[in-house]
């Protein structure tokens, strides 16, 4: 038993910022290396920690969705950075969306406090130390790993890196917004406040907007753009041009809404929701795009209620990158070559924020187990999270692609249900049955306390809301 042992984290995103701080919890001495901002990227804004650069949503708090079991499941687990993430929330129905700036710098401020944690800003870009020492390391790089680390890594694990792309959906200044158009409801009313923005089309208007937005002139892709996208990341011209209709079955869907001038649902309708809580900006849900700047500032001007937009933020597409994970790690996500070479987060194909901090969760209880010599932790299948463990390092997953947590993937039920809610229920209390199971059995993991609200709580205030 060797907990003294410093443990190297490379990259201060989600993953890596929840590892050092489940390590250094448990007496571990971290060294945390980001290299912002001595290398920069192309679309991280500041130099804080686990900066969100895509979205600010976290997903449903519902227990009885596969992403709100999942903030469960990381609760229960003792996650720090899902607390952090409660204290810096913004307004969004059911969903978790936190303030970007205030979320980053809670978490910057706890990890350069923390005495077992050493920050340095320095870029690795290569692993060949770790293979000759042993020593250990966590790999949590994310979809933005520099092309000199990822280069390294495809070298030692023997297999290729795919990159593909993810996309940022614009940010508009709230004071630009015509908010005679606009009106304010979440979906089915859900959460019992109206926490977006929508913008109603009517059918004419839609057509025209498609047509524009098919149409329209999109940043030049280079050749490592061209390979596939994850398609919840797909652009939202490259959705508009497989149909028509397509959006209005997709992010424009406008089930649920109704427009208080004509009580009636619109034809279509663009959502935007607060990017922080001063309400001071809004993210455009579902915008992500890989149009030229010019093009998003005459198009999306064309959503009613953003004729004269101004934008805080135009959208931008950025490379992702991960490893070949069911081919290349074991179940505790250490390459099966170097063991003490772990992966955590978006590099594993474990794709979402907070999959991403479950991941780091996950892959520091295994590199603790391994300094202490105890048996490594293996999730619970019947967990949202353990089947999308099991999935990412089965071998026989081909074809692998980035993947959220979902309840495809998991177990089948043996009961037949009458609908998918009483069906997404069942999944839920076998998940936390399982999941109170391991953790009984477990106290050698020595689990941190989380400081948030209660998820069971939370799910039920906002089904009693709606």
């Amino acid at each position: 038993m060797d907990t003294t042992k410093t443990v190297t984290i490379i990259g201060g995103g989600l993953a890596g910022c929840e590892a050092a701080l489940q390590l250094a919890g448990r007496g571990v001495p971290v060294l945390l290396f980001e290299m912002r901002p001595v290398r920069k990227t192309s679309v991280h804004k500041t130099d804080d920690l686990s900066e969100l650069v895509c979205s600010n949503s976290l997903k449903s708090t519902d227990v009885n969705s596969a992403a709100g079991l999942l903030k469960y499941e990381i609760a229960a687990l003792g996650s720090q950075l899902l607390g952090f993430a409660f204290k810096s929330r913004v307004p969004a129905g059911g969903a978790l969306a936190v303030d970007r700036e205030r979320f980053a710098e809670l978490v910057t401020k706890t990890i350069e406090e923390h005495p077992l944690i050493q920050v340095v800003r320095r870029e690795i870009t290569t692993l060949a130390p770790y293979v000759t020492t042993k020593e250990p390391v966590i790999v949590a790089t994310g979809p933005l790993t520099s092309d000199e680390l990822a280069n390294d890594i495809a070298r030692f694990m023997g297999s290729d890196n795919l990159a593909f792309f993810d996309a940022a959906a614009p940010i508009i200044e709230a004071d630009s917004l015509d908010y005679d158009v606009l009106f304010a409801q979440s979906r089915y009313d859900r959460g019992g406040t109206a926490d977006y923005l929508n913008a109603p089309f009517g059918r004419e208007q839609y057509e025209s907007f498609i047509a524009e937005l098919v149409d329209a002139e999109k940043v030049i892709a280079k050749d490592f753009e061209t390979k596939e996208l994850f398609s919840a990341c797909q652009p939202i011209e490259e959705v508009a041009r497989s149909g028509l209709d397509a959006l209005r079955y997709g992010a424009l869907k406008p089930v649920g809404l109704t427009d208080p001038k004509t009580g009636k649902r619109p034809w279509a309708a663009v959502q935007l929701r607060a990017e922080n809580t001063a309400m001071n900006s809004y993210n455009l849900v579902g915008f992500q795009t890989n149009l030229t700047f010019s093009e998003q500032n005459r198009v999306f001007r064309m959503i009613p209620g953003l004729e004269n937009a101004a934008f805080a933020r135009y959208g931008v597409m950025h490379r992702n990158t991960f490893i070949d994970a069911p081919h290349t790690l074991d179940r505790t996500l250490a390459s099966t070559d170097y063991p003490n070479i772990r992966f955590a987060g978006q590099i594993c194909g474990t794709e979402g924020y907070v999959e991403a901090i479950a991941s780091g969760l996950f892959a520091a209880l295994c590199t603790y187990t391994q300094l202490t010599g105890s048996p490594a932790p293996s999730l619970p299948i019947h967990t949202v999270f353990g089947s999308l463990l099991d999935y990412a390092t089965d071998p026989q997953t081909s074809g692998y692609q980035p993947m959220h947590v979902n309840y495809g993937i998991i177990e089948p039920l043996d009961t037949k249900f009458r609908s998918k809610q009483e069906r997404y229920a069942a999944y839920s209390t076998r998940a936390r049955d399982a999941l109170q199971g391991f953790i009984a059995t477990r106290h050698d993991l020595g689990f941190l306390e989380y400081d948030g609200p209660s998820l069971l709580d939370v799910s039920e205030q906002n089904q009693r809301r709606s």
